[in-house]
């Protein structure tokens, strides 16, 4: 994965978020506790801090920025501060030398970077548009993409739906919900 699939993963969400931000964002996220609003600058959060590993090529710890939206700022804006920490992380990737290795719970290649980053975006505009009543699904490329790399271990099936699984979000056929998760992104000089 690399900066391109980034690139996909926020335009899918400024073209299925951005017609609904004249609708209430201080509803929950789907299942989760954060609000919609809460949700979306999350996602900006974590594109800004891969951004910033990929930059500053820490060995043992993030570094100490966080992204703070202002309050105030409208789901528009929101979406416009996420579209920003994107092109951020888009320009680490596209300027970053393939083998090095940042700090994300171990050491992670850019290629593990792209994968988060597409799948924090996808995943929460999922939860999203759950809390707004929005009828979408991640797109199956880029959901087999994060699978790929991300969750080496994940069932055979509909890539979509199989995301959706691993991530405790969605059902599976013949297997358990599940209720606890992670994805396996430190696993720096991994060829795909």
């Amino acid at each position: 994965m690399d900066h391109q699939d980034v690139d996909a993963a926020v335009a899918e969400m400024l073209r299925v978020l951005g017609p609904h931000t004249a609708e209430d964002w201080t509803v929950p996220a789907g299942p989760l506790e954060w609000t919609c609003w809460q949700t979306a600058a999350h996602i900006g959060h974590d594109l800004l801090a891969y951004a910033g590993q990929l930059a500053a090529q820490p060995a043992d710890a993030y570094l100490p920025i966080d992204l703070n939206v202002r309050p105030t700022a409208s789901p528009a804006e929101v979406l416009q501060a996420v579209t920003a920490c994107g092109g951020l992380l888009s320009s680490a990737l596209a300027t970053a030398n393939p083998t090095l290795s940042a700090w994300h719970w171990g050491p992670c290649d850019p290629e593990g970077f792209a994968a988060m980053g597409v799948a924090e975006a996808l995943l929460h505009t999922y939860d999203i548009t759950q809390g707004l009543s929005v009828d979408w699904l991640p797109p199956a490329p880029l959901s087999a993409a994060v699978l790929n790399r991300l969750f080496p271990a994940a069932p055979p099936g509909d890539p979509t739906q199989v995301l959706l699984w691993c991530t405790g979000r969605g059902e599976l056929d013949g297997l358990p919900r599940q209720t606890s998760w992670r994805w396996e992104a430190a696993r720096s000089g991994r060829s795909s």
